[in-house]
């Protein structure tokens, strides 16, 4: 009686053990394939939520970098499982396209408050009184800008692929700039870098960017360059784009969201509610990046800097986990 008495607590201890882990370990036994686009910039809020993944017990694959447009395709069949850096509204025409909310988790904003648009040095705008992109109509203000000789002022602009290339193409027609401003395309982080060192040199720069990203940490709008508002709201997705204070600076503030492939999220309400519920400030990702450019860009730094971060948000992170595991059971 006592050996079955024994046995018997010994199987009940082993039940409680193996329903302990299911609570706190809900992805055991499941994989997840994170992918971002090529910049490096974004690695960060993606490690982060793998991070969060690992510790409900999924089996976190290595980070794939593809670009957006195939980002989305891939997801939407199913060979990748979530990406943390849907630019939204920026990216809605890609997202419909791979096919929307039919084959796509996506519920809450991730980071919010993402700003874009144009910006020219301090400088130059407050010697001319230029506050306004129209303002680049005029010959003898573009030509100011202009750094080949052709007398067009030349915007350092939006790398193809991403999304803002289209928003600056649709509003040089919509502000009739063709005749006096070139889009200058490329690898951003390396035209960007030539920006700057024109700026460090004396010269005046005109260029695009967006937060969070390191370029505001280095050229810091209202001290060392300024916004460029636009004549009026002028979109490829017809979206008013004026600010609530008046300003209107031709896009529309962003968030980046989560997005994960449908089946997989209902299959997996756990990680579901965590993608649903993770949020991140944009000054907490531009300090990450600033880092990133002060040259601590491998992996293995990015993963320290989400570590850190994890470590000094430790008691939201953990409410992230605790409301995930609730939400599988």
């Amino acid at each position: 009686m006592k050996t079955q008495a024994t046995l018997a607590a010994a199987i009940l201890a082993g039940s409680i053990s193996v329903n302990v882990s299911a609570d706190t370990m809900p992805g055991k036994g499941v994989t997840v394939q994170a992918i971002q686009s090529p910049i490096a910039e974004e690695t960060f809020q993606t490690m982060l939520v793998n991070e969060a993944l690992k510790e409900l017990g999924y089996d976190v694959q290595p980070i794939q970098e593809v670009d957006y447009s195939a980002g989305y395709t891939s997801i939407a069949n199913g060979d990748a499982t979530y990406m943390a850096v849907n630019w939204y509204p920026l990216h809605n025409a890609m997202y419909a396209n791979a096919g929307g909310d039919d084959v796509f988790f996506r519920q809450g904003h991730y980071i919010s408050g993402a700003a874009q648009g144009y910006l020219i040095d301090k400088k130059t705008a407050e010697a001319h009184d230029i506050d306004n992109i129209e303002d680049f109509k005029k010959p003898e203000i573009a030509a100011i800008f202009d750094t080949d000789g052709d007398g067009k002022a030349d915007l350092t602009g939006c790398q193809a692929g991403w999304g803002c290339e289209g928003v600056i193409e649709h509003q040089l027609d919509a502000f009739d700039l063709r005749d006096t401003v070139t889009h200058k395309q490329g690898q951003y982080a390396a035209i960007i870098s030539d920006t700057i060192t024109r700026y460090r040199d004396g010269d005046p720069i005109f260029y695009y960017t967006w937060t969070p990203y390191w370029v505001s940490g280095i050229l810091v709008p209202g001290k060392d360059v300024v916004w460029l508002e636009v004549p009026y709201s002028s979109n490829p997705n017809g979206a008013d784009t004026e600010l609530p204070n008046g300003k209107n600076y031709g896009f529309e503030i962003n968030s980046e969201r989560i997005v994960a492939n449908k089946d997989w999220a209902e299959a997996n309400p756990a990680a579901a509610k965590l993608f649903e519920i993770m949020t991140l400030s944009v000054n907490d990702v531009s300090a990450e990046n600033m880092q990133i450019r002060n040259g601590e860009d491998s992996q293995r730094d990015i993963q320290a800097h989400t570590r850190a971060w994890i470590d000094s948000h430790r008691d939201t992170f953990d409410g992230w986990l605790e409301q995930a595991r609730a939400a599988a059971n």
